[in-house]
């Protein structure tokens, strides 16, 4: 073998070696997820940042995760305390084989009880009295759940019923639904039903007896201790809601926290596995243990933090330099073995910053992009600036120079009276 083919050996193994090197990282990590669903999403609650999808922005059918936005209009259009009556569409318009709470016509509950059959057992003609007593028809409340869904950045949701009876052109995306999710969890009367695992609607006008009793059908958050591949319990789980039709398979919603650190995973159109086990399910518990395995909050700037000093003009020489306010908190998402001190921030501050300036005026921002998300915060000045007074310089100069030549006198004269001492 000649020299040239012995060199074309060696470089030829070398770079295959560096390639390997490179992508080694890349290659364990997308293989540490393995998914039963062909859409699903997880991501950070409290900055929104996206630590894996596939086929997120998928468009599908999202059987009852529908009632998250049926119950976010809810609250914010209801109080609690507010009674609604149940029609007879509201009762017979849902089709025969999916969830309800066997409400009667003319039965009085509170929207709070609607609320919890709405969320833990998924009662569909809960969903249906919700919609009439708040925007008087299910169309209505239609309109109004795609508006909210444009408003929460829901790129491709289009909603036709308040409940997820499946229907032409009710449709979403994993992503969407994360995003609903995210947004529900963050108030405490949702949080809280959604992490009920039982409930029993009190007697009513129509029901002498509080006989009816659910458990929720989230069996990520129902307490289970036996020892059971079909065991789904999982220990963090705080919510959210699940769903199926025939269409569109299995469906879940789900949120867990651990370490102050709380993720969403949406996991659309799931199959059962080869053993007949829940897929949906299985995805949630190996995504949310990837996530905490392999994340953690960073606190990288903190809220009222001065950032750096600045020079402003126009201003009194005893006052050039302004302190440079972080106005809010700044939490990344990164991997746990993330040298934060390699991550530094684009920071735009006025360029021509002049006096007047109040206290808190927004003088510019502070932005990191990390993997594909911004997280940015306002800055601030840290005082208030005062124009300079040209005739108030002057004086306090001389004043000054006043000052200046009366102690040069008095340490001349204590020179002078210590020579004379000493002569003597």
């Amino acid at each position: 073998m000649n020299k040239k083919r012995i060199l074309l050996l060696l470089f030829t193994t070398l770079l295959s070696f560096v390639f390997s090197l490179s992508f080694t990282t890349s290659f364990a990590e997308i293989a540490e997820i393995t998914t039963y669903s062909p859409h699903c999403i997880v991501m950070e609650a409290s900055t929104g940042k996206i630590i894996y999808e596939k086929g997120a922005h998928d468009i599908v059918p999202p059987a009852s995760t529908t009632k998250i936005m049926t119950a976010i209009l809810t609250l914010e259009h209801c109080s609690l305390s507010d009674t609604a009556t149940v029609s007879r569409e509201a009762i017979f318009s849902v089709p025969v084989g999916y969830s309800h709470a066997y409400l009667s016509e003319g039965e009085v509950l509170t929207i709070d009880q609607l609320l919890h059959i709405l969320l833990i057992p998924s009662a569909n003609d809960a969903a249906n009295v919700l919609a009439e007593h708040i925007a008087g028809s299910v169309s209505s409340f239609a309109t109004m759940m795609n508006t909210k869904a444009s408003e929460l950045g829901c790129l491709h949701t289009h909603f036709v019923n308040p409940n997820g009876i499946h229907a032409q052109n009710h449709t979403t995306t994993a992503y969407d639904l994360a995003l609903m999710g995210r947004y529900a969890m963050q108030n405490e009367t949702f949080r809280s039903i959604v992490s009920t695992t039982q409930y029993t609607l009190p007697a009513t006008n129509k029901y002498p007896e509080a006989n009816r009793f659910f458990k929720n059908t989230n069996e990520l958050i129902r307490p289970d201790d036996r020892d059971r591949v079909d065991n789904y319990y999982y220990p963090y789980t705080t919510g959210i809601k699940t769903g199926y039709t025939n269409p569109a398979k299995d469906c879940i919603v789900a949120s867990a926290k651990k370490d102050d650190i709380e993720y969403i995973v949406v996991i659309l159109g799931a199959d059962r596995t080869e053993n007949g086990l829940s897929g949906r399910y299985l995805d949630c518990k190996n995504l949310f243990d990837y996530a905490f395995s392999n994340y953690k909050l960073h606190d990288i700037q903190e809220e009222n933090s001065i950032l750096k000093q600045v020079t402003v003009s126009n201003t009194s020489i005893f006052s050039k330099k302004l302190d440079v306010i972080v106005q809010d908190n700044i939490t990344l998402v990164l991997k746990k073995d993330t040298d934060i001190n390699t991550i530094t921030p684009t920071v735009s501050i006025s360029s021509n910053l002049v006096a007047p300036i109040a206290k808190n005026t927004v003088i510019g921002t502070i932005t990191y992009d990390i993997d594909g998300n911004t997280y940015s915060s306002n800055l601030l000045a840290g005082s208030d600036m005062k124009e300079a007074n040209t005739s108030t310089t002057i004086l306090t100069v001389a004043s000054m120079l006043l000052v200046l030549f009366f102690l040069s006198r008095l340490l001349s004269s204590n020179s002078k009276k210590k020579k004379t001492r000493k002569k003597r």
